[in-house]
């Protein structure tokens, strides 16, 4: 079963990456990203690279490869479809927030909608990919839907000229690092039932990728590894998080723990970074989707376990905030603190559930008055997040200071243009994205442009403890006992 070209529909964080790093290393292919968002389409096909509508490390080099080579952006979903030997679809899946499952199961109505879209303009025998991360058996429905649109056509004129199979493949990208895992990825799942379409995705892989690390299954196997590979990442990054805080009661370190087990071959030391919590799209999203998978076959117990390490992830966050109070004499109200870092890691400029936007609500609700930086993640994004527009940056006032002169008690924020003009003035710095800029920075420069006592609270550790007591102020690490 030869592919000659693909059909993508979704323009997101998966689908435009994925596409591009198949388009480089498939020169023999042509693919085209579909998506009903126009201004994300123009954003695929801006001249400037540097305004792709995603920021991932070398994807704008891979673009400036394949773009209008063998891969194309645009808007004619139908016309995509129907050319297409395959079709991914690659659509958001989020949280069901209301109806039944809401706040656990997902919400499939955009796969839904790319079933019946395929069935209705797909010519000839094509491949249906699910890329998107989707709960098991969602495989079955995009079947049935596609079953129904051949049994449709055979009734009306006899025979049928549109023929379908459904495969799994889900992706196991880290943002921040993507294209590496498409060039050179740890695995490549399909799952699938008919072999010659598996095969047929499967050469498609083999052309960059090692055939041993290219994995046949079920699909339902398939489906359920995704959602449990997210929850065991997740799993262990709230067991070292719940191990910080314990650091911090009993006088150890943190990171000389997380050291010492991750020497042990049988844990190794990935996923043992302590921190603000895990975001992103996918970590809670699928725990909780497997959750409610869990209490659906009856199993709440398995359901409790993996629910607990959500519970966890919220309460690191929301404790970091009240730990940020607690240090500024117990309140936050009129003062103000540098937030460095608002996306969920660093080298992306997603804040898909990002623990800062919880830990900066947390202290805007206190009163806080907060500027802002981030080098990736636009001022637009920020105000959608924390659903509170920014104000005008303070004026300076006499002196070598800016203070706020508001004492209204507000939690106000504004967006600082760099390092040094979020941290003058300021009572406290947060750092709550490990960006390689922050780990840089001149605190013996920066300390005289705060307000003292003054401290800085590193969620990444990623500062120097030497260098910035040794500057004048004081510091909270994360999972630091050192009294």
């Amino acid at each position: 079963m030869l592919i000659r070209s693909i059909c993508c529909i979704g323009a997101g964080y998966v689908g435009g990456p994925t596409m591009a790093v198949i388009a480089d290393h498939c020169p023999n292919l042509q693919i085209t990203v579909v998506d009903i968002d126009q201004d994300r389409i123009d954003a695929w096909n801006n001249p400037n690279l540097n305004s792709l509508p995603v920021y991932e490390p070398g994807l704008d080099a891979v673009i400036a490869r394949v773009r209008g080579r063998n891969l194309h952006f645009n808007t004619d979903v139908d016309a995509g479809i129907a050319s297409a030997d395959m079709v991914f679809i690659s659509v958001n899946t989020p949280t069901k927030v209301r109806g039944l499952g809401a706040g656990q199961a997902s919400d499939l109505r955009w796969v839904e909608a790319c079933a019946r879209r395929v069935a209705n303009y797909a010519s000839g025998h094509t491949i249906v990919v699910e890329k998107s991360t989707l709960p098991v058996r969602t495989a079955e429905v995009v079947k049935v839907i596609l079953a129904a649109a051949q049994d449709s056509q055979s009734q009306s004129n006899g025979h049928c000229t549109r023929t379908f199979s459904v495969l799994s493949n889900p992706e196991f990208l880290a943002e921040g690092t993507a294209i590496r895992d498409l060039e050179v990825p740890d695995r490549v799942l399909i799952g699938g039932e008919d072999k010659a379409s598996v095969e047929a995705l499967a050469a498609v892989y083999e052309q960059w990728v090692p055939q041993e690390r290219i994995l046949r299954t079920s699909l339902w196997s398939s489906e359920l590894s995704k959602l449990t590979a997210n929850a065991f990442l997740a799993q262990r990054i709230s067991s070292i998080n719940s191990v910080s805080a314990l650091c911090e009661a009993t006088g150890a370190d943190v990171r000389e723990v997380a050291r010492a087990i991750g020497s042990d071959s049988r844990i190794g030391p990935k996923f043992l970074q302590p921190g603000p919590g895990f975001g992103g799209s996918c970590f809670q999203k699928d725990i909780l989707n497997l959750v409610y998978l869990c209490r659906y076959f009856g199993l709440p117990e398995v359901a409790s376990y993996w629910e607990s390490v959500v519970s966890l992830n919220d309460w690191q966050q929301h404790r970091i905030a009240r730990i940020v109070v607690e240090k500024l004499f117990g309140t936050v109200s009129g003062k103000r603190l540098a937030i460095l870092g608002f996306a969920f890691k660093a080298d992306t400029n997603d804040t898909r559930k990002s623990p800062a936007i919880r830990i900066v609500s947390d202290l805007l609700e206190e009163g806080a008055q907060l500027a802002v930086h981030d080098p990736r993640v636009n001022p637009e994004q920020i105000a959608r997040d924390l659903c509170l527009q920014p104000s005008s940056p303070p004026k300076v006032n006499s002196g070598s200071k800016i203070r706020v002169t508001t004492a209204s008690g507000e939690g106000i924020w504004w967006v600082a243009d760099n390092v040094e003009a979020a941290v003058t003035g300021a009572d406290a710095v947060a750092i709550l994205t490990g960006w390689h800029v922050y780990q840089q920075l001149d605190w013996i420069s920066l300390a005289p442009l705060m307000r003292h006592p003054a401290w800085v609270f590193d969620t990444r550790s990623v500062v120097d403890p030497a260098v910035v007591t040794g500057a004048g102020l004081s510091l909270w690490r994360i999972g630091d006992g050192q009294r």
